[in-house]
């Protein structure tokens, strides 16, 4: 692995002439271009506040369109970098087949694209931050950690999901549900005290709460972007992730992209006679 990673770093400049191309390639004909990573969240913005502030007030959570934005702009990176490096491998068959590189510069290079257009809609975020009088504290220093850590655990996922995407061409349709499914379960739209504290299940005592961080990795992501840009619920200030809770969420990250990488390496020998 060390090695592999060595060819990766000499492969960098490819890396980003394929983030490069997938910018361009989004924006194609475009009037307004790059300017549309910037609407996109502001026109979001701007539905959120009508319909959660003016028709539908959400009266039990206080700034609840900065509630969720600070949520969905990190989900929809998670959601549309999964997705499109899922088929990172089978839509590039004719470069694999007549260029030797690294493959997993392709998944690795559609996770960083994505990751640009995340970070050109922060300052979105930020507007709507300022505009509903949340205080921006110290504790946004921490903001370039956990977004590195998210793309360490979007970078896992994508390799792993690319991978068996070579091999079963049915996992794009699967993770589509999935996806949906995974969106739901995720506190975007909803306070994770929204969940009871303990279910009983099949008489068996589950903490649910506490399963909801240690299970799904996005959650406690997206619990550590609040911490920094929104603060809690009941009204507190933003602050620091607890250290032992974001602790845990860099080593699930870390392990993910790990994981990833080592079964990505495993099978990408065999990527050219199956695409």
């Amino acid at each position: 692995m060390i090695s592999r990673l060595r060819e990766l770093y000499r492969h960098r400049e490819l890396i980003e002439n394929l983030v490069v191309r997938d910018l361009k390639v989004r924006y194609k004909n475009s009037v307004l271009g790059f300017v549309w990573s910037l609407l996109n969240p502001l026109l979001l913005m701007v539905v959120f506040t009508i319909v959660f502030t003016i028709m539908l007030p959400n009266l039990t959570i206080p700034k609840f369109p900065v509630f969720v934005m600070c949520a969905l702009l990190p989900w929809n990176f998670f959601n549309t970098s999964v997705m499109s490096a899922l088929n990172s491998i089978v839509h590039n068959g004719h470069l694999i087949k007549k260029v030797y590189f690294p493959r997993e510069v392709l998944p690795i290079s559609t996770v960083l694209s994505n990751f640009v257009n995340f970070a050109l809609s922060l300052p979105v975020l930020f507007l709507l931050i300022i505009f509903f009088k949340v205080p921006i504290t110290i504790w946004i220093l921490y903001l370039p950690l956990i977004m590195l850590v998210q793309v360490a655990f979007t970078v896992g996922v994508s390799l792993i999901l690319a991978t068996v995407n070579v091999f079963y061409r049915d996992t794009g349709v699967i993770m589509e549900v999935v996806m949906q499914a995974w969106f739901f379960l995720t506190p975007v739209f909803y306070p994770v005290d929204l969940l009871p504290e303990w279910k009983t299940v099949w008489g068996v005592a589950l903490p649910v709460r506490r399963l909801t961080y240690i299970l799904n990795p996005m959650a406690s992501i997206i619990a550590s972007y609040r911490s920094v840009l929104y603060g809690f619920t009941n009204g507190s200030p933003p602050a620091a992730p607890a250290f032992d809770f974001f602790s845990r969420t860099v080593v699930t990250a870390l392990l993910c992209m790990v994981i990833g990488y080592a079964v990505f390496t495993k099978y990408s020998h065999r990527f050219g006679e199956e695409v």
